[in-house]
């Protein structure tokens, strides 16, 4: 048996477990950093550290006091927070209480977060401050199983007319109950974590979706005690490193990237403040990070449209820059899977170098300085821009999962990584293509399946343990997964051709340097056409540079100008597509697309049938007299 194998095989039953582990090897080392906001105007956040052994007296106190609250095995406590540290310590006080933690984004509205709360049978509700507890207080009456609210923000956790006695309390109200529980019965939460099973549920997680309402996923705590061993057996992340948290922790991702944590015992960074990324990176400056697609995407874009605005000298600068990047990357990365070695060619080297001087040892500058690599997962990456911060030295290490499947399932090993593809399956987990192209994974890591809904469980979990995952993908001879679509929405035209729309949409990413989103549309019609949303930021530099300066974002999307700049990158997509993928007809669309607006889900995935009918008259436009089968 190899070390690796020997590593996952023998894993402890709970990562409440790993958790005791860690505090025992290294109480005094660093575990969290986190800031603390200065108030306006004031200055920089100032940021403070929990020891691990800190973090545990915290994640005891939050145990013991779940327990004082009368919280039984399995129990259900929900968590709606933004991503802070708080959350991370609630979420490990519930596993060490043996209770499971359901998840709920913030951006949750009132109603979906109470057939949440209903639908799990939660008993607790951790609320991150007033607006989450207002929620839970509006739909009280239809919450019977919902006995206490517990407020992380302690001003905001205030009782109103009408409120149960008890029913609300602060999170440092219920650390003290704790303190004294643990006075009276020291040995409490450990007793509790030694009676955890393996296949007691830890964490559901409800999938935003894309249609309909959330399916709530069961995690029993053994998938995150593989995926903590696992994902350390894959060499990615070691315990010298600096992480750079702040993906929302009610998405799987994050949770898995918490519990490898635990296994090595490396510094987290938490923050989730989306507009605090680029003012937090030279501070934190990590050595990895994860993020979304979208993130790199608007970098990429930032940064292009920083280097047009310089003038037309440091733009042709920055265009050279990218051709040598992608070039270098490509060149790399194919050595290295043919020779094992990264090296190239004299010219390329000396070009890499001038490039790097002038254009990547800025960018990796504002990423901190530091950093080695970065995960990015959720959803695909445009090849293109993958090899672009790969040829400027940022590593973006794509992955892929799904909530079904405690979220990683491939990632791409380190030197050997490939752009554009996934990796490899992390050990442990098997892959199979099935006939129709879908790929199926088996392994520690799958659900248990989907809570109350036994009929759903058994149209993507097969009885050996094959879970459906309704992705399309194809395996390289050596291992390496490409996904190439979404099952369900690959485009069959009424000519009888298919295309895969995110193929599509991630060429146009790399291409245009203004796009935020593109949905590309064709089912059942005779040619395919595209809704564009353009980022504001960079769009309005380059309207202030060609004769729009002076106008709303409104009126620069509905500009003639706008339209023509546009087309110009529909024709260059175009030229490298297959004649029925090509796109014949575009529209702008008159906003960004956001979670505010449901077009996205709360981790930037794009919800496509809520575009599509949202602007459905702009689809009709398109195709207005055009002949239909």
């Amino acid at each position: 048996m190899s070390d690796t194998q020997t590593l996952i095989e023998n894993r402890p039953p709970t990562v409440a477990a790993l958790f005791l582990e860690r505090v025992a090897a290294t109480p005094n080392a660093e575990a969290y950093r986190f800031p603390v906001p200065a108030a306006a105007g004031s200055g920089p956040d100032d940021w403070k550290s929990l020891s691990w052994g800190q973090a545990a007296e915290r994640v005891f106190g939050i145990a013991a006091g779940l327990l004082e609250l009368g919280l039984r095995p399995e129990d259900r406590v929900a968590l709606a927070s933004n991503t802070r540290v708080e959350w991370i310590l609630a979420d490990l006080g519930v596993m060490c209480a043996g209770g499971a933690v359901t998840t709920i984004y913030p951006s949750t509205n009132a109603e979906e977060s109470a057939f949440i709360l209903s639908d799990s049978a939660s008993r607790v509700l951790i609320a991150e401050d007033a607006s989450q507890l207002a929620k839970a207080r509006e739909r009280r009456a239809e919450l019977p199983e919902l006995a206490h609210v517990v407020v992380v923000e302690a001003a905001d956790a205030v009782p109103a007319p009408g409120d149960p006695e008890g029913w609300v309390l602060s999170l440092a109200d219920l650390e003290a109950r704790g303190t004294a529980y643990l006075a009276r019965h020291p040995e409490a939460v450990k007793e509790r974590i030694g009676a955890i099973t393996a296949d007691q549920l830890a964490t559901l997680i409800y999938t935003s979706g894309t249609t309909g309402r959330p399916k709530g996923v069961r995690l029993p705590h053994d998938n995150w005690s593989y995926m903590a061993k696992a994902t350390v057996a894959t060499g990615m992340i070691s315990s010298t490193d600096v992480q750079y948290l702040w993906l929302p922790l009610a998405h799987v991702f994050g949770k898995v990237l918490t519990s490898g944590q635990i296994e090595v015992g490396h510094v987290t960074a938490v923050d989730g403040r989306i507009d605090k990324i680029i003012e937090n990176l030279p501070v934190v400056q990590p050595t990895y990070m994860a993020a979304v697609p979208r993130i790199f995407e608007k970098v990429y874009n930032g940064v292009a449209a920083k280097a047009r605005a310089g003038g037309g000298a440091k733009y042709k600068i920055f265009q050279w820059s990218v051709g040598v990047a992608r070039e270098y990357a490509k060149t790399t990365q194919d050595n290295y899977r043919r020779t094992g070695s990264p090296a190239v060619p004299f010219a390329l080297a000396t070009k890499h170098k001038i490039a790097d001087a002038l254009v990547y040892s800025k960018l990796r500058d504002a990423f901190g300085g530091r950093l080695r690599a970065a995960v990015s997962g959720a959803s695909a990456l445009a090849p293109e821009i993958g090899y672009f911060f790969a040829g400027a030295g940022i590593n973006i290490l794509e992955g892929y999962g799904l909530t079904e499947s405690s979220a990683a399932s491939f990632v791409n090993p380190g030197e050997a990584y490939r752009t554009g593809t996934v990796g490899k399956p992390l050990p442990g987990t098997e892959v199979r293509i099935a006939d129709d192209g879908e790929i199926l994974l088996r392994g520690p890591g799958i659900m248990q399946g989907y809570h109350l809904q036994p009929e759903k469980t058994a149209e993507v979990l097969e009885e050996d343990g094959w879970l459906h995952t309704g992705d399309i993908g194809e395996l390289s001879p050596d291992g390496y997964l490409r996904i190439t679509d979404r099952k369900k929405d690959l485009i069959k035209t009424s000519n009888g051709k298919y295309v895969a729309p995110a193929e599509i949409e991630g060429r146009f990413k790399a291409i245009c340097p203004y796009v935020s989103s593109i949905v590309v549309h064709g089912a059942d019609r005779n040619f395919c056409a595209a809704l564009v949303a353009l980022d504001e930021p960079s769009i309005m530099v380059w309207a202030a540079e060609n004769g729009l300066e002076g106008k709303t974002y409104g009126e620069v999307l509905a500009a003639a100008e706008t339209n023509r700049l546009i087309e110009t990158y529909v024709q260059t997509l175009n030229e490298g597509l297959q004649r029925w993928q090509t796109i014949k007809k575009f529209r702008i669309l008159p906003r960004d697309l956001d979670v505010e607006h449901g077009d996205l889900t709360p981790s930037l995935k794009l919800k496509r049938p809520a575009v599509e009918r949202e602007f459905k008259h702009l689809i009709d436009e398109m195709y207005e007299g055009s002949r239909e089968a």
